[in-house]
């Protein structure tokens, strides 16, 4: 039976920098993945399926850890932002800052060489099956490798960067700490297409080679939202994520049977500037479907000799379902923190505490509250939502809101809304709510428990604040 010091399994974005960051740092590492090396990192069958945009904060902190110099084509453009617009296309929301668009494919063979370069020894074409479980300790995995031979692997940590559907948390034991299971209303099923593209007009409502479009429309996208990426020359990455909860009540009022797959199909052909479009299909990535943890991440992302990072433990941003930024942080101080518990002969659930709290303050603390506000959003239809846009908010109102931060809604809107007597005014005093929801669960984040002992309390405050706010905001799609 071989041992390392930390077993990393899956090498996507976290699991390659969880690595190369516990190796940097002394450690014996193996990193697994199901994969071939040609396709290192590839989510399904259908490929990488994924925005590609990351916030250039998010790139620059890889950077600051491993010196790397990312360039084309493991970069393919930059974008002055990310621009949300109103069903009607009346009202637009700038709500992220500069960033990238990235061939996730390179990008992720970049990350895989960072590991290498580091030290990991890494083992392609394995297919992870359960932890080994001791005294309550993850204290290895088995699985099969690529002659299909069954394999005990031991560890003194062990790293999950599965993804959503991980093998590893699944089947932790039963614990009060991390979640075993995502709620399916906290699921949404994303679908992605790349495509190559002739531009007919030019409409920045509908593409903008300079800038990533959200387009809110509980027609298009009930419960979630469509994309329209710019990538580079002539080439698009489009896609929609719903949520499945959203699309059964809106199925059922309108008596349609549309499923992901039909409505992602409907989105692109509703684009009116995408002419002749050609799937770019290299590396068979050019279609695909996968589902999306849009909830906070777990309470807690550490037990016993386990770490998770990425999407296995539900760290996409709950508000975009974007996930590239919060793998890569959480990946580099998983791989930091598993090195010092190691070093300090403590590998239980406190020694490796720290990567809970340290999470939460470079990531994590912000992402109740935007659960909360995703639940909201849920609950609007398109009149609303048009009509919250344009009388709601202010631009950095709404800015402050998508970033995690809450401001203190301007009181001329307030006084609008009370003059007009308007019939939306359940929809703002749910906003107000909303907000008051966000500010509460923010004050409780900056009180992350610094060790387990006040875990118990903490945790319970935060599911019932969360289950007020699920309980006032129930989807309403059309």
């Amino acid at each position: 039976m071989d041992n390392y010091d930390v077993i990393v399994a899956g090498a996507g974005l976290a699991g390659c920098l969880a690595a190369a960051s516990a190796a940097k740092n002394g450690m014996k590492v193996l990193l697994l993945d199901r994969n071939k090396e040609s396709e290192v990192g590839k989510k399904t069958n259908w490929g990488w399926v994924c925005g590609e945009a990351v916030a250039s904060e998010h790139l620059d902190f890889v950077k600051s850890k491993f010196n790397i110099n990312f360039k084309y084509p493991e970069i393919e453009l930059k974008v002055d932002g990310i621009f949300a617009l109103s069903p009607d296309l009346q009202h637009r929301y700038r709500f992220d800052g500069e960033g990238y668009v990235l061939d996730r494919p390179s990008f992720q063979h970049r990350l895989l060489e960072c590991a290498l370069a580091s030290g990991a020894e890494y083992q392609q074409e394995f297919e992870v099956e359960s932890p080994i479980i001791e005294n309550n300790f993850v204290v290895g995995l088995s699985g099969k490798d690529k002659a299909k031979a069954h394999k005990d692997l031991r560890a003194k940590v062990v790293i999950d960067a599965l993804g959503v559907a991980t093998a590893l948390r699944r089947k932790l034991p039963e614990n009060p700490y991390v979640d075993r299971e995502v709620d399916v209303s906290d699921l949404e099923a994303t679908g992605r297409y790349l495509y190559e593209f002739d531009l007919d007009h030019e409409d920045l409502n509908f593409f903008d080679p300079k800038s990533a479009l959200i387009h809110l429309d509980q027609n298009i996208a009930p419960g979630g939202y469509g994309w329209v990426f710019p990538k580079e020359k002539n080439m698009v990455n489009i896609g929609i994520g719903v949520q499945m909860e959203s699309l059964n009540i809106r199925n059922k009022k309108l008596n349609k049977k549309d499923t992901l797959h039909t409505l992602m199909d409907e989105y692109v052909k509703r684009n009116p500037v995408l002419k002749n479009l050609r799937l770019y299909n290299k590396n068979n990535n050019g279609k695909g479907y996968w589902s999306v943890a849009v909830r906070r991440q777990m309470e807690s992302i550490v037990f016993n000799g386990y770490m998770g990072a990425g999407d296995s433990v539900a760290m996409p941003n709950p508000l975009s379902a974007g996930g590239i930024g919060s793998a890569m942080i959480a990946g580099i101080l998983a791989g930091e923190h598993a090195a010092s518990a190691i070093s300090s002969k403590d590998v239980s659930l406190k020694g490796l505490w720290k990567y809970n709290v340290d999470y939460n303050r470079a990531y994590g603390k912000k992402t109740a509250g935007l659960e909360v506000l995703r639940v909201y959003l849920q609950s609007l239809n398109n009149d609303t939502i048009n009509y919250g846009m344009k009388t709601f908010l202010t631009t950095k109102e709404a800015v402050d809101l998508s970033y995690g931060r809450v401001p203190e809604l301007s009181a001329a809107a307030k006084v609008k809304m009370v003059l007009k007597g308007a019939s939306n005014i359940g929809a703002f005093n749910d906003l107000l709510y909303a907000v008051k929801k966000m500010k509460e669960l923010n004050a409780l984040y900056t009180k992350y428990p610094e060790t387990p002992e006040g875990f118990a309390v903490w945790r319970e405050t935060v599911e019932s604040s969360m289950k007020e706010a699920k309980e006032r905001f129930k989807p309403n799609p059309v």
